[in-house]
């Protein structure tokens, strides 16, 4: 069996028409749900995109031992395990964070295509007058990332010259010059609808038609009071349209798969890294980002929920509440291969799911900044189970009290910065999903007990991980 990986970053599960959304068109994405198994209870591991690709690719729970920083040379990727198999890899992608400043992700593929500019890559240097489409203070890194940005696109004349565009017409070639292959796996990794929000205007039209004001289309991470009304109407509207634009362009690729014979013997993931928050809990981004200063913020599910899709042809198709997690894709994959799974994997293969057979339930589901450096910038834990949304935010007394104020981090876009709480003090929260599914009402005082047997499991799994005494003792300790 072929097998099609497509990861579409910052792609909110709940902006597709399969998981519930009305005013978004997604009729591709909606359509490969209606052949495949879909994850209802789906939830991003390490987070954001560096550790989550590094979740996908070595099967593991990383923000237990790692950050946002290059592959290690010791680790067991998929496509290693595949090749070792008889497969042919392929990778292809416009993300260029996993394949920037010598951070390897490329390793083990037979090949593998880079689809260069987006966002702040080292693409282009033409002189050309920069624009700004809003007041820069808006922005997130306007005078670097921006100014990058606008530079790589300026040549840019028809939609089949963006990138998601770029990465599935080079994946539907790649096909087209190697379906000969006995088995092949293809990873295709699309960096939108991650910001910078710049689609064709017909697709912003659909959502935002008669606007007339600032485009912010690369918000500062904050906040969000410093946007009016209008402008985060509009926000949702760019990325709306990006959402879309993927759409149209996964299904192209997928139409090719059909095209080109390969549909009955291919099986086709779908998922994304994270969520984005466009105005929910006061803010817009994923984090706080203020200069050279970098602070963390509660992952609620707009944030931590993930779409998933697994399309196998002749399994099962439907809808499903397991609780499904990125360390799970590597073994799932490498099943459906044929392929032996390697002691080092500490994800779940859901393949037994699509088979109709019942594994044994993951208790609750884990979605987290890296731990390595404790919570000094506000880092936070978040417990998902069937009913509870436990947000915990370690100890920060003896973080502050025991490590060093200077600590640094290469999130969310590969700039150094310096992490620091920012914002209120971090705080465990607590929700009851039943009646409050979008973490509005915190209740951990009314459920204490809750919290405490959550956090006792949290700890359980984190030692089972084999997190370090030197990490634990960081979240150890439920104030």
């Amino acid at each position: 069996m072929n097998i099609i990986l497509i990861v579409s970053d910052t792609f909110r599960c709940d902006h597709l028409g399969c998981y519930g959304n009305r005013w978004i068109r997604t009729p591709n994405l909606d359509k490969l749900a209606e052949e495949s198994m879909v994850f209802d209870r789906a939830y991003a591991a390490s987070f954001p995109t560096v550790p989550n690709r590094r979740d996908i690719i070595t099967g593991r729970f990383t923000f237990t031992y790692s950050e946002w920083s290059p592959l290690s040379r010791d680790e067991t990727v998929i496509a290693e395990v595949l090749r070792d198999a008889g497969y042919t890899t392929m990778l292809i992608a416009d993300t260029p964070h996993i394949l920037k400043d010598g951070y390897h992700f490329d390793r083990g593929f037979d090949g593998w295509v880079w689809i260069r500019g987006q966002e702040n890559d080292r693409y282009c240097t033409d002189p050309i007058d920069i624009k700004f489409p809003c007041d820069p203070s808006k922005l997130r890194a306007p005078y670097t990332t921006v100014v990058q940005y606008l530079r790589n696109v300026s040549q840019r004349r028809y939609e089949s010259d963006y990138f998601v565009a770029k990465t599935m017409i080079e994946a539907s070639r790649w096909l087209e010059r190697n379906r000969g292959h006995e088995n092949f796996f293809l990873y295709v990794d699309t960096f939108d609808p991650h910001e910078p929000w710049d689609p064709p205007r017909w697709y912003v039209d659909l959502y935002d038609p008669n606007y007339e004001g600032e485009e912010v289309i690369y918000p500062a991470y904050r906040p969000c009071d410093y946007l009016t009304e209008a402008e985060l109407r509009h926000i949702r509207a760019l990325y709306a349209g990006e959402v879309t634009m993927v759409d149209h362009w996964i299904g192209y690729l997928l139409r090719r798969v059909k095209q080109l014979g390969l549909w009955d013997n291919t099986a086709i993931i779908f998922t994304s890294d994270h969520g984005f928050y466009h105005g929910e809990h006061g803010l817009i981004g994923k984090s706080i980002i203020e200069g050279s200063l970098h602070g963390s913020v509660p992952l609620y599910s707009e944030v931590a929920k993930i779409p998933l899709m697994i399309r196998i042809p002749g399994l099962k198709t439907g809808r499903c509440s397991f609780l499904a997690q990125p360390p799970d894709l590597m073994p799932t994959i490498l099943e459906i291969a044929g392929a032996k799974i390697p002691n080092t994997v500490q994800g779940t293969s859901l393949l037994p799911l699509l088979r109709g057979e019942e594994p044994e339930r993951r208790e609750f589901a884990v979605t987290s900044h890296s731990i390595i450096h404790g919570p000094l910038a506000g880092q936070r834990i978040s417990v998902i189970t069937d009913d509870w949304y436990f947000i915990y935010c370690g100890d920060v007394d003896r973080a502050l009290r025991e490590l060093p104020a200077e600590q640094k981090t290469r999130a969310v876009d590969g700039f150094e910065r310096l992490e620091k709480i920012m914002g209120e003090r971090p705080k465990n929260e607590l929700y009851y999903i039943p009646k409050d599914p979008n973490q509005l009402h915190n209740v951990i005082d009314e459920h204490k007990e809750v919290a405490v047997e959550l956090h006792s499991k949290l700890v359980d799994l984190l030692k089972a991980l084999g997190t370090r005494e030197e990490i634990l003792r960081y979240w150890s300790k439920l104030v």
